[in-house]
């Protein structure tokens, strides 16, 4: 199947953390996007906005998007992505994404227009909100007489099973990456340790989780779309097909133990995939529980949070023993003199390798999968 070409839907929105799953396709796959739609940042790049993606053109609508000239001007990975450089994108896109992750996951109606228009002109919708775009009977009815498809990311198989400890016969290393909080890199530190293993010799697999692993993986399944009943046993489903490909699986966590609204499926992926080890994922320049639903949860000091979820690990099994093997942080929003900073605080006081996985890379914490799995 021939990968798509997108232009990104993240109208007012276009940025690290309000439109994530744009953010996280420009840094590994610039190649694939053409555009972004956000008419509040019209007429600027990606590099512009993000820091980095390079010359991918932000403009103010979808005709914008789709007109002769606008776009198709050569853009290449720039600055900080780990994509091939010099890769340019086509002419045309064949897809739009919505690129925005907002809270609970619903279709906000001022999108419609766009996806209306989107499917008019003859382009497949990719989503991965909690809404299902094929459930819309407007949407579906519409994209049925233009004979475009609707790719619902998040939506989960039929069938998943209850979780069994299945896991633990498995010869494969297993890995999670856990967070303080939602929104801190979770996906990234997988990805890149995933790659790192493998540019190390080590067969690594990566466990797409969450929507956007999904779209970047080309399989997974989205675990905080599934009946909670299930979310261990999707979860352990991902970990032994991982396991059939390779000696270290890296699942991409999701959410956060500290959260109040997401701690259900952070416990599911944990007690699913069993993880020998895990690598903890934070943001050193937020003090309390990200969106300000829940700023009064504040958050502990990492290495309190490296005990709760080692010990939360054993809860399904009190023999099994995991172990946090390194941090990694994002500071993004941080100077580079402040990101180091906090980089040696954080290994001071956890005692644990650690990393900003864009800015400094991944090689201790690689080191420290290789030294603890024997791989």
């Amino acid at each position: 199947m021939k990968r798509p070409r997108f232009i990104i839907l993240a109208e007012a929105a276009f940025g690290i953390e309000a439109s994530k799953t744009a953010a996280v396709l420009i840094r590994y796959a610039p190649q694939r996007v053409t555009a972004v739609i956000d008419s509040s940042r019209a007429g600027q790049t990606a590099q512009q906005v993000l820091g980095f993606g390079g010359d991918i053109p932000v403009v103010a609508s979808l005709e914008e998007g789709l007109s002769p000239g606008s776009v198709g001007t050569p853009v290449r990975a720039g600055a900080g992505a780990p994509s091939e450089p010099g890769v340019l994108s086509e002419l045309r896109p064949d897809a739009l994404l919505i690129g925005m992750a907002p809270q609970g996951g619903r279709l906000d109606e001022d999108w419609r227009p766009a996806i209306e228009a989107a499917i008019d002109a003859g382009l497949d919708v990719w989503s991965g909100l909690h809404a299902f775009l094929c459930d819309d009977p407007d949407l579906a009815e519409r994209a049925r007489g233009r004979e475009v498809l609707l790719h619902d990311l998040r939506k989960p198989p039929a069938g998943l099973p209850v979780a069994t400890g299945r896991v633990l016969g498995t010869d494969a290393y297993r890995l999670l990456t856990v967070g303080s909080d939602c929104n801190v890199g979770k996906m990234t530190a997988a990805m890149e340790i995933q790659r790192g293993l493998s540019k190390r010799g080590v067969s690594a697999a990566f466990a797409a989780t969450g929507q956007t692993g999904i779209l970047l993986a080309e399989s997974g399944i989205a675990v905080d779309a599934v009946v909670s009943d299930f979310v261990a046993g999707a979860a352990e489903l991902l970990t032994l097909e991982a396991a059939d490909q390779a000696d270290v699986v890296v699942v991409e966590g999701q959410g956060s133990l500290l959260h109040p609204g997401y701690s259900g499926v952070t416990l599911g992926l944990l007690h699913g995939s069993m993880p020998q080890g895990m690598v903890l994922c934070a943001m050193p320049s937020r003090s309390s529980i990200y969106s300000g639903r829940y700023d009064w949860v504040t958050i502990p000091p990492l290495d309190e949070i490296v005990r709760r979820y080692e010990e939360a690990a054993t809860w399904a099994n009190p023999p099994f023993r995991s172990r946090v093997l390194g941090v990694c942080l994002a500071t993004y929003d941080l100077s580079e003199a402040e990101a180091r900073h906090h980089v040696e605080h954080t290994r001071e006081l956890t005692g644990l390798p650690t990393t900003d996985p864009i800015r400094f890379g991944v090689e201790k914490i690689v080191d420290a999968v290789i030294e603890t799995s024997g791989r």
